[in-house]
């Protein structure tokens, strides 16, 4: 069972070089962003929203690697 649940996932292709990937998701009752490069989904970085500002995110290995298998399955 997840411990997350994605909201949105922008899929930025558009581009001339790099092509990303963005996920918004809720995990223990706040809101995140992770961005991945689109080619091999490596993590480009990550971000808690609080008190109306971002912040870099300090995620577990494990839930980057659910979340980027989720992200997978969506594309």
């Amino acid at each position: 069972m997840n411990t997350y649940e994605i909201t949105n996932m922008i899929i930025d292709d558009d581009f001339d070089s790099e092509e990303y990937v963005t996920a918004e998701f809720t995990h223990d009752q706040m809101n995140y962003s992770i961005t991945f490069k689109k080619a091999d989904l490596e993590i480009m970085n990550a971000w808690i929203f609080k008190d109306g500002t971002s912040l870099p995110a300090d995620l577990s290995d494990t839930l980057i690697e659910s979340i980027r298998e989720d992200v997978k399955k969506r594309m």
